[in-house]
């Protein structure tokens, strides 16, 4: 039976809760390059304004030092220096303002672990080039303590070792270019779980994890254009997303209520987006080409028929009970053209709160506040049973185009071009309530997830359930699957 009608319903709310319209439409900058193609501004000090000298080693730091809050900091083209030992770095204070002149350069000398620390609030940094310092694994250069509303605009923050930018509570970044960082182009993170409110906005982000972490560190995912961490509500909006080693956008474990739209997302070697243990989701009008050919061929040449994807959607779903501007994981209106596959949504049986296969190991879900209390045999019954899983749940996927030519991204295997909803056989650890195929039935039967109304081209397939199971375009309309209302198939129009 279809469920288009109560899904389109649903669909419709969601719509309404983030509505797009000509004023935020108009505001939206164009995906393109920003990297090398800043705006000339700032080419004189402005009245009242600091000058920082860049033959004066150090002299950035020394006047920050010694000026009153509120200050705003120029920096004369050249290259400006720090002291020359690891912790020389930049303490702003509340609501000051650097300013880059054309040709300004903040460097590291590869000497130097941070360029702006502490927690000043306020503080904007515009027309900066950022570069050679060299923070630890999972540690930034800008904003290196994640303090409160930090403005980076029409900035430079490159060749770094560990994040180009950390993230803090209503933080903006616009306009700016984050390439060739070692690990993260922006790591937004804070270990109280603190940020909010985040605007990633008309940013070029691009070959970022240049030390390849996930190679020196197996599992730790730990690498990505961005990695957000615990963040909630977050709007990323216009920004050229592309050719990162790893995936382009990584949000991983409790983020919510996140808006991505018109971003172009391409050539990143792993997922272009990968939603993990996360919440609420409106992903919309954004292109995405030519996304985990590297990942996606390196697993089967190796036999691994995981259906690797260009969106993956991991133990992520809607939730009324989490607020946000949706209760969706809502994908549409996107165009996917020659990813190795399309969109995967998936779900571990074994991994759950207090479950030694969690690799998130000391968090739980948004909707359990003390992780132990999921333990045998109270989680086998409700509303633990429910609310120790992260659940792939109320996925719908929408009005969407995918194009796939294998010959355009060297496939020869039927492990590329394909759309799944699966889950693992639970085994794992003996206390589990989810051994068996509990979540399997689950994700493909009784959790709203649903795709529909989407038009593909070129030879794609289907895997649902398990990843033994690989259908055609009619069994995956069919029952028991019912997926992909009124989807067309090279330009001819399915059963609605």
């Amino acid at each position: 039976m279809s469920r288009i009608g109560p899904v389109l319903a649903a669909a419709v709310l969601a719509v309404l809760l983030i509505p797009p319209t000509a004023a935020t439409a108009a505001k939206s900058p164009t995906p393109g390059p920003v990297c090398d193609h800043q705006p000339v501004a700032n080419t004189t000090a402005p009245a009242g304004a600091v000058v920082i000298d860049p033959a004066v080693s150090a002299d950035l730091y020394h006047k920050t030092q010694d000026s009153p809050a509120g200050t705003t900091f120029w920096l004369a083209p050249g290259t400006h220096t720090l002291a020359s030992d690891p912790f020389g770095q930049v303490i702003p204070k509340d609501g000051d303002v650097y300013l880059g002149a054309p040709g300004a350069v903040l460097d590291g000398q590869r000497i130097n672990l941070a360029a702006f620390t502490q927690q000043a609030k306020d503080v904007v940094i515009r027309g900066l080039t950022v570069q050679n310092f060299v923070p630890p694994q999972d540690q930034g250069v800008v904003n290196h303590d994640s303090g409160e509303h930090w403005t980076i605009e029409n900035s430079t923050v490159q060749n770094n070792a560990g994040a180009g930018l950390m993230a803090g509570a209503r933080q903006v970044v616009r306009h700016s270019c984050l390439r060739n960082n070692g690990q993260y182009g922006m790591n937004a993170y804070r270990s109280d779980n603190t940020i909010t409110g985040l605007v990633v906005e008309g940013n070029e982000i691009a070959g970022n994890n240049t030390d390849d972490w996930e190679t020196r560190v197996p599992g730790c995912g730990c690498s990505g254009g961005i990695k957000f961490w615990s963040v909630n509500r977050a709007d990323i909006r216009g920004n050229w997303v592309h050719d990162n080693h790893g995936a382009g956008l990584w949000a991983d474990t409790n983020n919510n209520d996140f808006l991505i739209e018109r971003n172009l997302i391409e050539g990143n070697e792993a997922e272009g987006l990968f939603y993990e243990i996360s919440y609420n989701l409106v992903f919309r009008d954004n292109t995405l080409r030519r996304n985990a050919l590297v990942s996606g061929k390196y697993k089967a040449d190796r036999g691994d028929n995981f259906p690797v994807a260009s969106v993956y959607i991991s133990e992520s779903g809607g939730d009324r009970r989490v607020p946000a501007r949706t209760h969706l994981i809502d994908i549409y209106d996107n165009t996917f053209e020659d990813n190795w596959s399309g969109i995967t949504a998936w779900e571990n049986a074994d991994r759950f709160c207090n479950s030694p296969a969690n690799t998130s190991s000391n968090t739980c879900t948004k909707l359990v506040p003390d992780r132990t209390s999921c333990s045998a045999p109270a989680i086998a019954t409700r509303p633990l049973y429910d609310d120790c899983r992260w659940k792939t749940q109320l996925v719908e996927v929408h009005d969407n185009t995918f194009r796939i030519d294998p010959a355009h991204i060297g496939c020869t295997s039927a492990l590329c071009g394909r759309m799944a909803l699966l889950a693992n056989y639970g085994t794992y650890p003996d206390w589990s309530p989810y051994r068996g195929t509990v979540v399997q039935d689950a994700i493909t039967h009784d959790q709203g997830n649903y795709w529909f109304s989407n038009a593909y081209y070129g030879p794609w397939s289907f895997v649902a359930g398990d990843t033994s199971r690989t259908l055609t375009a009619q069994q995956w309309q069919s029952t028991p699957w019912d997926q992909d209302d009124c989807a067309s198939f090279d330009g001819v129009a399915g059963p609605c």
